[in-house]
Protein backbone atom coordinates (compact mmCIF):
# COMPACT_ATOMS: atom_id res chain seq x y z
CA UNK A 1 0.00 0.00 0.00
CA UNK A 2 1.25 3.07 -1.14
CA UNK A 3 2.42 5.74 1.24
CA UNK A 4 4.53 9.27 2.33
CA UNK A 5 5.12 11.04 5.37
CA UNK A 6 4.23 15.01 5.24
CA UNK A 7 6.56 16.95 8.28
CA UNK A 8 8.10 20.18 8.88
CA UNK A 9 11.69 19.98 9.56
CA UNK A 10 14.12 22.62 9.05
CA UNK A 11 18.29 22.07 8.62
CA UNK A 12 19.30 24.15 11.66
CA UNK A 13 23.10 24.26 10.38
CA UNK A 14 21.45 26.13 7.35
CA UNK A 15 19.82 28.94 9.91
CA UNK A 16 23.33 28.87 11.63
CA UNK A 17 24.73 29.93 8.34
CA UNK A 18 21.60 32.37 7.96
CA UNK A 19 22.74 34.07 11.33
CA UNK A 20 26.13 34.18 10.66
CA UNK A 21 25.73 35.76 7.38
CA UNK A 22 23.69 38.07 9.02
CA UNK A 23 25.99 39.02 11.59
CA UNK A 24 28.23 40.06 9.41
CA UNK A 25 26.24 42.15 7.06
CA UNK A 26 25.31 44.28 10.47
CA UNK A 27 29.18 44.53 10.57
CA UNK A 28 29.86 46.15 7.64
CA UNK A 29 26.56 48.09 7.56
CA UNK A 30 26.51 52.21 8.64
CA UNK A 31 23.06 52.25 10.11
CA UNK A 32 24.72 49.39 12.93
CA UNK A 33 27.71 51.50 13.18
CA UNK A 34 28.61 51.26 16.72
CA UNK A 35 25.38 49.27 17.71
CA UNK A 36 25.34 46.77 20.64
CA UNK A 37 22.75 45.10 18.25
CA UNK A 38 23.21 41.27 18.21
CA UNK A 39 21.42 37.48 17.17
CA UNK A 40 22.07 34.62 18.89
CA UNK A 41 20.64 31.07 18.52
CA UNK A 42 20.06 28.67 21.51
CA UNK A 43 18.34 25.10 20.33
CA UNK A 44 15.18 26.15 18.46
CA UNK A 45 14.89 29.55 19.66
CA UNK A 46 16.32 32.77 18.26
CA UNK A 47 17.53 35.89 20.17
CA UNK A 48 17.54 39.44 18.64
CA UNK A 49 19.05 42.47 20.91
CA UNK A 50 18.78 46.16 19.49
CA UNK A 51 18.96 48.89 20.52
CA UNK A 52 15.98 50.26 19.28
CA UNK A 53 12.74 49.72 17.64
CA UNK A 54 14.12 50.32 14.14
CA UNK A 55 17.06 48.60 14.42
CA UNK A 56 15.13 45.50 15.60
CA UNK A 57 12.84 46.02 12.32
CA UNK A 58 15.69 46.10 9.92
CA UNK A 59 17.25 42.96 11.98
CA UNK A 60 13.77 41.40 10.66
CA UNK A 61 14.16 42.44 7.40
CA UNK A 62 18.01 40.91 7.89
CA UNK A 63 17.23 37.64 9.45
CA UNK A 64 14.02 36.96 6.66
CA UNK A 65 16.12 37.84 3.35
CA UNK A 66 19.29 35.87 5.02
CA UNK A 67 17.15 33.13 5.64
CA UNK A 68 15.39 33.18 1.91
CA UNK A 69 18.97 33.36 0.55
CA UNK A 70 19.70 29.86 2.09
CA UNK A 71 15.99 28.43 0.83
CA UNK A 72 14.31 28.65 4.33
CA UNK A 73 10.65 29.63 4.81
CA UNK A 74 10.40 32.47 6.67
CA UNK A 75 6.90 30.97 7.94
CA UNK A 76 9.51 28.95 10.20
CA UNK A 77 9.75 32.00 12.66
CA UNK A 78 6.90 32.48 15.50
CA UNK A 79 7.32 35.91 16.76
CA UNK A 80 6.83 36.81 19.97
CA UNK A 81 6.35 40.38 21.31
CA UNK A 82 9.45 42.53 21.99
CA UNK A 83 10.32 43.50 25.58
CA UNK A 84 12.52 46.11 26.95
CA UNK A 85 15.73 45.84 28.20
CA UNK A 86 17.66 48.42 29.21
CA UNK A 87 17.75 52.40 28.37
CA UNK A 88 16.28 52.29 24.83
CA UNK A 89 17.00 48.47 23.98
CA UNK A 90 15.04 45.89 22.63
CA UNK A 91 15.06 42.32 22.97
CA UNK A 92 12.86 39.79 21.20
CA UNK A 93 12.55 35.78 20.98
CA UNK A 94 12.36 34.25 17.82
CA UNK A 95 10.97 30.56 18.22
CA UNK A 96 11.95 28.44 15.32
CA UNK A 97 8.66 26.05 14.32
CA UNK A 98 9.54 22.39 13.60
CA UNK A 99 7.20 19.73 13.57
CA UNK A 100 3.32 19.62 12.77
CA UNK A 101 2.07 20.57 16.57
CA UNK A 102 -1.47 18.81 17.74
CA UNK A 103 -3.39 21.18 16.44
CA UNK A 104 -2.25 21.71 13.09
CA UNK A 105 -2.21 18.08 12.46
CA UNK A 106 -5.78 17.90 13.78
CA UNK A 107 -6.51 20.55 11.14
CA UNK A 108 -4.83 18.92 8.11
CA UNK A 109 -6.66 15.61 9.25
CA UNK A 110 -9.81 17.39 8.79
CA UNK A 111 -9.02 18.79 5.68
CA UNK A 112 -8.04 15.64 4.06
CA UNK A 113 -10.86 14.04 5.44
CA UNK A 114 -13.32 16.42 4.12
CA UNK A 115 -11.79 17.10 0.84
CA UNK A 116 -13.14 13.44 0.11
CA UNK A 117 -9.68 11.98 -0.80
CA UNK A 118 -9.57 8.26 -0.53
CA UNK A 119 -6.69 8.18 1.98
CA UNK A 120 -5.90 7.12 5.04
CA UNK A 121 -4.33 9.56 7.60
CA UNK A 122 -2.74 8.93 10.68
CA UNK A 123 -0.50 11.33 13.39
CA UNK A 124 2.72 9.70 14.40
CA UNK A 125 4.59 12.40 16.79
CA UNK A 126 5.13 15.43 14.97
CA UNK A 127 4.70 13.87 11.58
CA UNK A 128 1.74 12.72 9.67
CA UNK A 129 1.38 9.65 7.45
CA UNK A 130 -0.85 9.34 4.54
CA UNK A 131 -1.21 6.11 2.31
CA UNK A 132 -3.96 4.91 0.10
CA UNK A 133 -4.71 2.34 -2.69
CA UNK A 134 -3.48 4.37 -5.78
CA UNK A 135 -0.27 6.75 -6.18
CA UNK A 136 -2.76 8.88 -7.38
CA UNK A 137 -4.21 9.38 -4.23
CA UNK A 138 -1.30 9.99 -2.90
CA UNK A 139 -0.35 12.83 -5.40
CA UNK A 140 -4.00 14.61 -4.85
CA UNK A 141 -3.08 14.96 -1.27
CA UNK A 142 0.03 16.34 -1.90
CA UNK A 143 -1.80 18.52 -4.31
CA UNK A 144 -4.38 19.16 -1.78
CA UNK A 145 -2.16 19.89 0.86
CA UNK A 146 -0.24 22.56 -0.87
CA UNK A 147 -3.25 24.22 -1.65
CA UNK A 148 -4.20 24.97 1.28
CA UNK A 149 -3.20 28.58 3.69
CA UNK A 150 -0.75 27.24 5.85
CA UNK A 151 1.60 29.84 7.33
CA UNK A 152 4.64 26.34 8.54
CA UNK A 153 6.46 25.39 5.09
CA UNK A 154 5.57 21.26 4.86
CA UNK A 155 7.80 18.79 3.08
CA UNK A 156 6.65 15.37 1.21
CA UNK A 157 9.10 12.85 2.04
CA UNK A 158 9.96 8.71 2.71
CA UNK A 159 7.07 7.92 -0.65
CA UNK A 160 6.80 4.10 -0.83
CA UNK A 161 5.15 2.30 -3.28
Amino acid sequence: MPSFDIVSKIDLAEVDNALANMTREMSQRYDFKNSKSKVARNEAEITLDADDDLKLKQMHELLQGHLARRKIDAGILDYKPAEKAAGQAVRQKVLIRQGIDRELAKRLVKEIKDGKLKVQVTVQGDELRVSGKKRDDLQAVIQFVKGLSIEQPMQYVNFRD
